[in-house]
């Protein structure tokens, strides 16, 4: 491709990356996209890979975001490449091989790296059997170690790590999962709801070991690994599976000279410093619409509404994001959502349904709802949950011990709040 074409360019072929493709057609733009991004396939979502891939009930076309098809009648050139280097002065990608591309605006959707264990054992050829998961290739090489009775460790209790455990179980696998914290899922959702997930997880069978975290990996003989903790205790597995988290994919925008902090900083309309240059998604660093500070989601609602005020701007649109934070995870046949931020409350409000399902709503300083979180059977708590999410979005602003009232009595309508 030829320098001097101009073209929308989206570096990273991720959930983000294909929204914003598909978006871009859909918002009127004829001229060429390229779709750039380092695995071979086409986008893909990544809620599955945790759950529904790892337990046999998906595939991975299953996890496709769009049809192939519908790329081709798109026409969205997918290039299968890594970029080597962003010049925002002259507006062109250079890629690995050498060759360079011109864009009329870009989206920097490179998500993020899972982090890897840096204990002696985890790495190289001694590291056989410790994985990580954050592609659909990583997801395809855990898949198969999933068989009856096989023990595996899962390093990390966050909402990857405990789904991955809850996968596993459903296979018939022994499942411990190990968590430096005091607690599971960590400052993601209160301290209630947290010990009620564990709760859960053990009686699937999970053992849970908290304040502790290994120190190194050891291969036995027959090809078992032997994971060492820090409390002296030792792990029998066939495969540790590391959800620590992952680091923000910043790196070629630190490198191009664009603002970076913990990932890729944007405004509200998600533009990066340099001029013509968008993020989105797990990579971008965006305003709060809860005060001053800036925030970094990883979660499936982020990069679907992101993805598409990002494409929209990168035709001149100047829409603003203000979407509300958003995320669920599918633990057995639990459902635990969280909306807004949570952590900014002030004090909590628990309200306690059937089924043992709850809400925890956070009122800030002002009283005003900043976030809501549920646990409990997915059939019990999604349609309440859509109402909590919907007090939130509007910040209720009912007189606050009414309105704390209100919240604590399941005999009072959340709708009736709205």
């Amino acid at each position: 491709m030829a320098a001097t074409e101009r073209v929308m360019a989206i570096v990273g072929a991720g959930h983000v990356g294909g929204r914003a493709a598909q978006t871009l057609r859909e918002a009127g733009w004829r001229g060429r996209i390229a779709l750039i991004g380092a695995e071979p396939h086409l986008p893909y979502e990544r809620p599955p890979l945790s759950k529904g891939f790892l337990t046999g009930e998906r595939s991975p076309a299953q996890c496709g975001l769009r049809t192939p098809e519908a790329w081709r009648d798109d026409d969205v050139e997918h290039i299968v490449a890594m970029v080597q280097t962003i010049d925002p002065a002259s507006r062109t990608l250079r890629l690995a091989d050498g060759a360079t591309i011109g864009y009329e605006a870009l989206l920097l959707a490179t998500g993020g790296h899972a982090r890897r264990l840096a204990i002696p054992g985890a790495c190289g050829a001694s590291g056989a059997g410790v994985l990580s998961l954050r592609t659909l290739d990583d997801a395809a090489a855990i898949g198969p170690r999933l068989t009856l009775e096989s023990g595996i460790v899962v390093v990390g209790g966050g909402f990857i790590g405990l789904e991955v455990a809850a996968s596993a179980r459903a296979r018939g696998c022994d499942v411990t999962v190990v968590e430096g914290g005091e607690r599971l899922l960590g400052r993601a959702v209160p301290a209630a709801m947290a010990a009620r997930a564990h709760a859960l997880h053990e009686r699937n069978g999970v053992r849970v070991l908290l304040n502790c975290a290994p120190r190194a990996i050891e291969r036995r003989g027959d090809g078992t690994l032997d994971v060492l903790l820090d409390n002296g205790e030792t792990l029998r597995a066939n495969t540790v599976i590391a959800g620590i988290g992952i680091d923000p994919a910043d790196e070629l925008a630190r490198a191009a000279g664009i603002e970076v902090e913990r990932g890729i900083v944007v405004d509200e309309e998600l533009a990066t410093s340099a001029r013509g240059i968008y993020a989105a998604g797990d990579v971008a660093v965006f305003p709060s619409r809860f005060g001053s500070h800036r925030i970094r989601q990883e979660t499936w609602h982020n990069a679907e509404t992101q993805a598409r005020v990002a494409a929209r701007n990168m035709l001149g649109a100047h829409d603003a994001y203000r979407e509300l934070p958003w995320f669920w995870s599918d633990q057995y046949d639990h459902q635990l959502q969280v909306a807004g931020e949570p952590a900014l409350g002030a004090r909590s409000v628990v309200r306690a349904m059937g089924s043992d399902a709850q809400i925890h709503f956070e009122l800030g300083a002002d009283d005003r709802l900043v976030g809501a979180s549920g646990f409990g059977p997915t059939s019990a708590l999604a349609r309440e949950m859509k109402l909590a999410r919907m007090l939130v979005e509007r910040g209720a602003s009912v007189a606050p011990e009414r309105l704390a009232n209100a919240l604590a009595n399941p005999e009072v309508k959340l709708k009736s709040l709205l």
